[in-house]
């Protein structure tokens, strides 16, 4: 597996498991019957942003994360980022490479710290890893996303420092 940045030509590998998971509804803000239009607006091209592929061998996309500002002007040293990864390749290590190479590439890039303003509390996996790779949750919004199969569920907020290597 290689991470690396995504290109135009990657969005017909990334859009069919992104619909799926936005689809799904258990993991993002975003309305399941999002279209492919705005899923690529959103993912591919948010201002001050990178995308982020993990591929295989054969060039085959099997999961993708995306890096932003948090907030613009003067929230823009606080990083954002979001994480999907092909339901046929969960369990292969390939969201905690994505994690890591984003955390090392939002710090070369000058950012202090990394900022998630909505995890699903019951996405029990992404918060562990987010906790393993030293996040804290600041505060939960109670009920702020409602789940097709838990229901009003809170969404964390979390943050961790971002360390720097002198080039």
């Amino acid at each position: 597996m290689r991470i690396r940045d995504a290109h135009d030509d990657d969005w017909d590998g990334i859009w069919p498991f992104l619909r799926e998971i936005v689809a799904a509804g258990e993991t993002y803000c975003w309305p399941a019957d999002t279209s492919e239009e705005n899923a690529r607006a959103w993912w591919m091209t948010k201002p001050g942003g990178r995308v982020f592929v993990a591929v295989d061998e054969d060039g085959t996309v099997l999961g993708t994360a995306e890096l932003h500002p948090n907030q613009p002007a003067a929230g823009s040293h606080v990083a954002n980022a979001g994480f999907m990864v092909a339901p046929t390749a969960v369990g292969r290590g390939i969201g905690r490479a994505l994690a890591v190479h984003v955390l090392d590439q939002a710090a070369s890039d000058g950012y202090q710290a990394m900022q998630f303003n909505a995890v699903v509390e019951t996405n029990a996996g992404a918060i562990a890893l987010w906790q393993s790779l030293g996040f804290r949750i600041l505060a939960t919004v109670p009920a702020a996303f409602d789940s097709p199969s838990s229901g009003l569920v809170g969404l964390h907020i979390m943050h961790r420092m971002l360390e720097h290597t002198s080039a």
